[in-house]
């Protein structure tokens, strides 16, 4: 037997949504996230009723807000949202005649993927045939909404009935969220999907930085302790855990750091080359674009370790009994190890120290500006003034602290052990490059030829190559 789950627009009972701030929206659920949501609804004017099992003892609801059978509540509106686990739908069946010409919006989700043979709501849509049944608000979380997280926040509808779609959306952008409908209610399974997902916008950033922290702890392992054992017979193992760590930490961040504002500089060539912003990037750039906040904060948190580690490099054994080895070395000797008068020493430490310190301080600075609730309160200059001018600042001091680092080094025969560059050398080329291809952007003459096309100027096609367009100065 098969049941048509198309509600028509007219055999809805929805009156003009957002006309009256009273009017009454039903809640089925008194768990969290019925809580937050009815809290959330009460504060943006509208009137909520609750539908409980147990009405005199369902526990604490929103202040202002009203709380009776699920009978008595659904008579009461028009529009219901569903807040029960789909375990708990049976009781919906009975109830199909109190729910003829209703909105139910389904917000569920499951524990995790394909644990049904079809969508929660298509199944609430074969439990309630006469409603009609729209997928939406489960990509938020009860804390978002106890905690008025939604500024910004972009949810997703799906269903079968454009008009009962259209409720929904309105209520949605009066509690502050973007909508996107996403068709009809085969749509559905997707959307239960979101929530699944596991920090889908780090994915390619955390296997970068795995990646990367992968193939120089192996690449230092193999130059430092490797080499140290080989060569001269030395077991200094013990350096793996805190020294070898501290040297992957620097360089992976500032790797990373660099992939931050390399995409935007490839970006700009590409539309150089091409004389255009009209055509679209390619999808691995556009991607990379996509994920560079996300790159960014990853290589913040390598500075960190990275700072934390090198704090706690003066408590270790190893570096203790050297110091005092030292200490007795020079009292039985009666000799003082003389200081370096011209200061070469003296400068290139202090010199890395102050650097190290003001990238750390820029890097923490463009960590907290590209925290959503930070950026909202920044102008689009402001912005843009710390994301990219302090950004390619930070890039540029971190660069400076690294060569530094390795500035008596360079053309030493011991640093390249079995004729390999130290790390540091390696982590300085991907900067570098990026420093480089910057200043080539900043020259007046490229920089002209950048703006112009920004502004919507288009390079001229070669005479006689048809299909293409012509050039126009907006």
């Amino acid at each position: 037997m098969t049941m048509s789950l198309e509600v028509k627009p007219e055999s809805l009972s929805l009156g003009p949504m957002g006309a009256d701030r009273g009017e009454f929206l039903c809640i089925f659920g008194t768990g969290d996230l019925g809580r937050s949501l009815g809290q959330r609804l009460l504060q943006s004017g509208y009137s909520v009723v609750y539908g409980s099992r147990r009405p005199d003892s369902c526990g604490p609801i929103p202040q202002g807000a009203q709380v009776m059978s699920h009978a008595d509540a659904a008579n009461t509106a028009s529009l219901i949202f569903i807040c029960v686990h789909r375990d708990h739908y049976d009781f919906l069946q009975n109830m199909a005649p109190y729910l003829e010409g209703k909105v139910l919006v389904d917000l569920s989700n499951n524990l995790k993927k394909n644990l049904y043979p079809e969508a929660n709501a298509e199944y609430l849509q074969r439990l309630v045939p006469g409603a009609a049944v729209v997928k939406g608000l489960n990509t938020l979380s009860a804390w978002a909404l106890q905690n008025g997280l939604l500024a910004g926040k972009q949810t997703y509808v799906c269903g079968n009935c454009a008009a009962a779609k259209q409720a929904v959306s309105e209520v949605c952008t009066r509690l502050g969220l973007g909508v996107l409908d996403r068709g009809s209610l085969g749509a559905s399974r997707e959307l239960e999907d979101f929530p699944l997902q596991l920090f889908p916008e780090w994915k390619l950033p955390l296997s970068i930085a795995l990646g990367l922290t992968a193939a120089f702890f192996f690449y230092l392992l193999i130059r430092d302790v490797i080499y140290a054992y080989v060569e001269d017979g030395k077991d200094i193992s013990f350096r793996i855990m805190v020294s070898l760590a501290n040297k992957v930490f620097p360089i992976v961040s500032l790797v990373m750091l660099s992939l931050c504002y390399l995409p935007g500089v490839m970006a700009a060539f590409i539309q150089l080359y091409r004389g255009t912003k009209y055509r679209r990037f390619p999808d691995w750039l556009d991607r990379w674009m996509m994920c560079r906040k996300q790159i960014g904060l990853v290589a913040l948190g390598f500075a960190v370790l990275h700072v934390i580690y090198t704090f706690i490099i003066p408590i270790r054994y190893s570096v203790r009994h050297k110091l005092i080895s030292s200490v007795v070395d020079e009292m039985k000797n009666n000799k003082t190890t003389p200081f370096d008068f011209d200061n070469t020493e003296a400068w290139g430490t202090d010199s890395l120290l102050v650097l190290g310190a003001l990238g750390f301080f820029l890097y923490v600075l463009l960590g907290i500006s590209s925290l959503p609730s930070v950026g909202a309160t920044l102008s689009w200059r402001e912005f843009n003034f710390i994301q990219s001018k302090l950004g390619h600042l930070t890039l540029s001091i971190c660069t400076a602290h690294g060569y530094i680092y390795g500035w008596n080094k360079f053309l030493r025969s011991s640093t390249y052990k079995w004729y390999t560059p130290p790390g540091y050398m390696l982590c300085l080329i991907v900067p570098s490059v990026v420093l480089v291809l910057k200043v080539i952007l900043l020259l007046p003459c490229v920089d002209r030829a950048l703006t112009r096309i920004r502004q919507g100027w288009e390079r001229a096609p070669p005479r006689g190559h048809p299909g293409k367009l012509k050039a126009t100065n907006l």
